[in-house]
């Protein structure tokens, strides 16, 4: 089912959705007169690409907001000690929890009963065909279970990531302009503007260096730090026996950190997975910010489709500077973030790479 979620036909269909929620999201950014919080930003931004695009819901702006505070109580809760007592952090997860269920009850009751105005085929639709195919109409708590586990997966990490990215740009605005130079030679940016049609799934994967910046993001700022396996079968590892059925962890950041195929491991540099080096392309798992072997992350391609765009959409039509005096520290629980959040601010351009002023810029100047 999963594979079909996000197959090469589904992640198409998505496309011009994402794009019109990143837009509609940087738009709201740069008409802020303040500074934002990217972090808390971005998992707004992640939850809304969830629902929105993902699902197909058609949750109203103010109530799209309060499941996203729940959803928050949530996850901040989900890794609680199971302590059930009535103040404890667990108990405080279950009830978020099962005010999200409600929440996505009605969402999906609504969305059963409208089809009308439906050009694409959202997950939630392959998903509720899929058991169709197979014989099996799933009730409401499996479609219920079903979302939140879509919801979770493109959620946190995603955020993560996004904030990542917009750190690295921000640091390295030679990157940005590499960037900007790949899209205008592609014919996708022209004028400081996004040609219009020019922006299908194949266009985007062309983008090399794009697929370069995205690549050593998530090498340097791998959101989940490992996983956890069965062994399979009796294996030795640097002299030491690991039976089978033992459970193991493998880290992903230290894999990044220590595997010899990467040079200079510490600095951001893109080209490192250009053609003239292609540092990721020596062994099977040198490189594994989406985990390895047959249970690999089954949304990475969304999740890399998803910050190409996110790119390709900071690199076109947002200028950001940061709004502190120097980068803050990073912390890595539960995923990679920084610890204030990254405080940027953001400001519209127009066609012509200049500031759109914000209504209270503009009254501001306009009284001068």
């Amino acid at each position: 089912v999963f594979s079909k979620i996000f197959s090469h036909e589904a992640l198409e269909s998505y496309l011009p959705k994402i794009q019109l929620v990143i837009k509609d999201t940087l738009r709201a950014w740069s008409s802020n007169p303040e500074s934002i919080n990217v972090y808390h930003e971005a998992q707004k931004l992640t939850f809304r690409m969830a629902i929105r695009v993902l699902l197909g819901f058609r949750i109203p702006d103010e109530e799209l907001n309060r499941l996203f505070e729940v959803y928050q109580q949530f996850v901040e809760n989900v890794f609680s000690l199971p302590v059930d007592l009535p103040f404890s952090g667990y108990r405080r997860g279950i009830r978020a929890r099962e005010t999200l269920q409600k929440g996505l009850e009605k969402a999906i009751q609504e969305k059963l009963q409208n089809t009308q105005g439906k050009d694409y085929a959202d997950a939630l639709d392959i998903l509720i065909e899929s058991g169709k195919e197979h014989g099996k109409e799933l009730t409401m708590q499996e479609l219920k279970d079903g979302t939140l586990e879509l919801i979770f997966a493109a959620y946190a990490t995603t955020a993560s990531a996004s904030t990542s990215l917009i750190m690295q740009l921000l640091k390295h605005p030679q990157v940005l302009e590499k960037l900007r130079e790949e899209l205008r030679s592609k014919g996708i940016l022209h004028n400081g503007c996004i040609c219009e049609g020019s922006l299908r799934l194949d266009n985007i994967n062309s983008l090399q260096y794009l697929d370069c910046v995205i690549k050593e993001v998530l090498r340097l700022f791998t959101p989940i730090s490992g996983g956890y396996r069965t062994v399979l079968q009796t294996f030795e590892l640097d002299g030491f026996q690991i039976p089978k059925g033992w459970s193991v962890m493998y880290s992903i950041r230290d894999t990044h950190d220590t595997a010899p195929v990467f040079k200079d491991v510490d600095i951001f540099d893109p080209d490192r997975f250009g053609q003239g080096r292609s540092e990721d392309k020596d062994g099977r798992f040198h490189y594994l910010p989406f985990g390895g072997g047959v249970r690999t992350c089954l949304g990475k391609h969304l999740a890399k489709l998803f910050l190409k765009a996110l790119a390709i959409e900071l690199a076109s039509t947002s200028r950001f500077e940061l709004a502190t005096r120097t980068f803050p520290k990073i912390t890595l629980v539960p995923v990679v973030h920084p610890v204030d959040g990254l405080k940027v601010k953001f400001f519209g351009l127009d066609s012509n790479q200049n500031e759109i002023l914000t209504g209270t810029d503009a009254m501001l100047g306009a009284t001068v």
